[in-house]
């Protein structure tokens, strides 16, 4: 066999995640203080430059460039929330607002508002095999209140892919022949 037949395509070992050593921990929304504070001093020193030099790359569009790094940078910072809530504490949460005993369930951060809150959506279902019912729940993720809280009875029919027999084209029927108008 050459040397080219050989060559099999590996993950690099800090992207696998067979080593990966405990569990993920959601970066946090306070990060964004840092490159909060680094837009307003960049926007306030443009600011200065602007008011104290007079030329032809240094003009009144160049200061209203800064003012609006600055403002974006105080939103920034004013939106960086600590988060005192992680993705399993939201889970239990919305378990007990939902009220029934949870089996399968899944968390997802999103933000709300013009001041990106961090919150929790959490989609869980009952405990029976299939469900019963589901529940979608709002988790805030700085103090954990409940956002919002939905419940509902399980409508789908959750054995429908497993017992449908409808033919599909090109394939075969259940006694293992081609079904009629297909060419061989």
């Amino acid at each position: 066999m050459s040397e080219r037949a050989e060559h099999r395509d590996d993950l690099p070992a800090e992207l696998d995640p067979t080593r990966a050593a405990g569990p993920y921990r959601f970066p946090d929304n306070s990060r964004r203080r840092i490159p909060g504070a680094i837009y307003v001093v960049v926007g306030l020193v443009v600011v200065v430059l602007v008011s104290s030099m007079d030329g032809v790359l240094v003009n009144s569009g160049l200061g209203w460039g800064g003012v609006v790094l600055a403002v974006v940078g105080l939103v920034s910072i004013t939106s960086g929330w600590r988060m005192s809530i992680d993705e399993q504490q939201a889970l239990a949460r919305a378990g007990e607002a939902v009220g029934f005993a949870v089996g399968h369930a899944s968390a997802q951060q999103v933000w709300r508002g013009v001041r990106s809150r961090p919150t929790w959506r959490v989609l869980c279902y009952s405990a029976e095999e299939p469900p019963r019912e589901r529940g979608l729940v709002l988790v805030d993720a700085v103090d954990g209140s409940i956002v919002q809280s939905l419940r509902e009875a399980c409508d789908e029919d959750w054995n429908q892919d497993r017992n449908d027999e409808t033919p599909r084209p090109g394939g075969t029927g259940e006694s293992g022949q081609r079904e009629s108008g297909q060419r061989e």
